[in-house]
């Protein structure tokens, strides 16, 4: 219970980055370079702190061959994630990227791994609770298409990251270059096409609240997995998610099919719930 206590906490701060960010790239008071070296300067930090307390860096040379073509397919997910963020409703956003637990579903598939039939049958309630949202015409599509984009990208990184830590390294090592990579990116074109620093802006009230509220994400989901497992833990955040998108769509953004959403919101729980057991 504690762990997923831990993870619906961990959502709520990740939904928070993700609202400051919207308004602030709608009120042009940053762009989302600058939004996405706020979302992981704090990660990169951590990592660097557990490599440190371990006194071990695990990255294997042998590992360049997956690990640069996933530097490249992060880059261009995250800048699509971000775009989504300020375009799209939160609730939609957040609705559509649930999809990708069902493609990594059908990827196994594909691959020989055993698939149970409730897992299908979690399958087959979250692609019927999308239609029954995207039916109603008053459901806001705007940003659809980079929605449905940063479901499907997510397939390829989480499995080059899993092969990369099962083969060659580390989970830290593997984060932190992955981190860093990102940071340096975003920091070169928040500068280079925004004008931006952002470091400077990382001093200023809001841009810290912003970026230590997913960074503190970030902590509490990782306490998660000391008190449940893997499976709880995925499905309480693909769920809490969900929650917090649709209160604060509703509450914040003033979004329309609130009771609509809150009963997709309850089917896509139980489809994520029978995936992940």
């Amino acid at each position: 219970m504690l762990g997923v206590i831990l993870t619906t906490i961990s959502s709520f701060f990740s939904e928070a980055f993700s609202v400051i960010g919207k308004k602030a790239v709608e009120k042009k008071e940053e762009s989302i370079f600058t939004m996405g070296f706020l979302l992981f300067f704090w990660g990169a930090i951590l990592f660097l702190g557990i490599i440190l307390w371990k006194t071990s860096f695990d990255f294997s040379m042998a590992s360049l061959p997956t690990f640069i073509p996933r530097i490249f397919i992060e880059i261009v997910l995250i800048s699509i994630v971000l775009k989504a963020t300020v375009i799209a409703d939160r609730s939609t956003f957040s609705f559509i990227r649930t999809a990708t637990l069902p493609l990594l579903l059908v990827v196994d598939l594909f691959m020989g791994y055993s698939v149970s039939p409730m897992q299908i049958i979690g399958m087959g309630i979250i692609v019927f609770a999308l239609v029954i949202l995207f039916r109603r015409k008053s459901i806001n599509k705007k940003g659809l298409k980079l929605a449905v984009w940063s479901a499907i990208l997510p397939v390829p990184t989480i499995a080059l990251f899993k092969y990369n830590i099962t083969h060659y390294n580390s989970v830290e090592a593997e984060e932190l270059l992955i981190s860093l990579s990102l940071l340096f990116y975003f920091f070169f074109m928040a500068k280079r096409l925004a004008g931006e620093n952002p470091i400077r802006l990382l001093v200023k009230p809001l841009f810290f609240k912003q970026s230590l509220s997913e960074g503190l994400a970030m902590i509490f989901n990782s306490f998660a997995y000391l008190f449940a497992s893997a499976s709880v833990i995925t499905s309480a955040k693909r769920s809490s998610a969900i929650l917090w998108a649709v209160l604060s769509g509703n509450k914040i953004f003033a979004e329309k099919n609130f009771v609509l959403k809150l009963m997709v919101f309850v089917l896509m729980t139980i489809g994520t719930i029978l995936l992940v057991f």
